[in-house]
């Protein structure tokens, strides 16, 4: 049973992750991130909770060394994927570029 704090902060995670879709920049993917990660692009990394234990630990190391925020979605990677507004999974994500949305100053 999921409690309504944890569902209004999944809802307000939700919208602002829709809001940098509509309008910042973006990667999809574990091999995308990485990259972003890696050259510095990244500005947060978004990675759900039933990304696999090696690759999740891979991302938040990566991202200590580049000084990237990361944030554990709560929801699954068919969760992630529904609310970047895409009809495929997705495991992990990062933001290049948040657009007018605050996504970042809250995380």
């Amino acid at each position: 049973m999921v409690s309504k704090k944890q569902k209004k902060a999944q809802e307000s995670i939700n919208a602002r992750l829709a809001l940098v879709v509509k309008s910042g920049k973006y990667t999809l993917g574990y091999k995308s991130t990485l990259k972003a990660i890696r050259n510095g692009e990244a500005k947060l990394v978004i990675i759900s909770n039933n990304c696999p234990p090696l690759r999740k630990s891979e991302i938040e190391y990566y991202a200590i060394l580049s000084k990237t925020g990361v944030h554990h979605y709560s929801g699954n990677n068919i969760d992630l994927g529904s609310a970047c507004g895409r009809y495929f999974r997705c495991s992990t994500l990062s933001i290049t570029d948040p657009g007018d949305s605050d996504i970042i100053r809250e995380q």
